[in-house]
């Protein structure tokens, strides 16, 4: 199995070294014809304008989509949900639209107002996950496709449509590998 990691910009270095961790071929992707070889894919956070920007310089965003027809399972984090995500802030975008969902970008606030938390997992019941929120999106809502996984401050922050997982906060940040071993399992047995 071979995962790619988006790493235009962001946090794809610490993907790839959680990927690592459960002995998975992660491969940085840099150009669109890199994505050829893939399993599944993740779009990391960082700056979603900046990553958005890079996305289409270099031609990616028709190889995403037709990536995601295909039925290859992609996990965006972040701003990686931010890019996948329908509509930000009620408004359609004209951009991936893979997942049904609205988002609200820097719905806590400023940086300053970054925070961990103890996250309620609804797959990784009865523990808990350590949640990191950087400049972090929020779920506002979602189609009826659309599977909640987990809930901050009454706000959808862990979710899944199909092949497409998004969560608004920063799993690779975190020792914790279980939210990635829930991805590599959309790759390994693609469901």
């Amino acid at each position: 199995m071979i995962v790619g990691v988006l790493a235009l910009q962001g946090a794809f270095r610490e993907h790839v070294a959680m990927l690592r961790q459960y002995n998975v071929n992660a491969k940085e992707i840099r150009l669109p014809s890199q994505l050829q070889d893939t399993d599944g894919l993740i779009i990391p956070g960082g700056e979603s304008t900046t990553i958005s920007k890079l996305i289409e310089e270099y031609c990616f965003t028709d190889r995403i989509k037709e990536y995601s027809l295909s039925g290859k399972p992609i996990f965006g984090t972040c701003a990686g949900s931010i890019l996948l995500a329908d509509k930000i802030e009620g408004r359609k975008q004209d951009f991936l639209n893979l997942i049904d969902i609205d988002i609200r970008r820097n719905a806590y606030g400023r940086q300053v107002a970054s925070r961990e938390i103890e996250l309620d997992v609804e797959f990784l019941r009865p523990d808990s996950f350590r949640a990191i929120f950087i400049r972090a999106p929020i779920i506002e809502s979602m189609g009826p496709d659309v599977i909640p996984f987990a809930w901050y401050n009454h706000s959808v922050v862990l979710a899944r449509q199909d092949n497409i997982l998004v969560s608004t906060f920063h799993p690779e940040l975190t020792r914790d590998e279980r939210i990635h071993g829930y991805f590599l399992n959309m790759v390994r047995y693609k469901v």
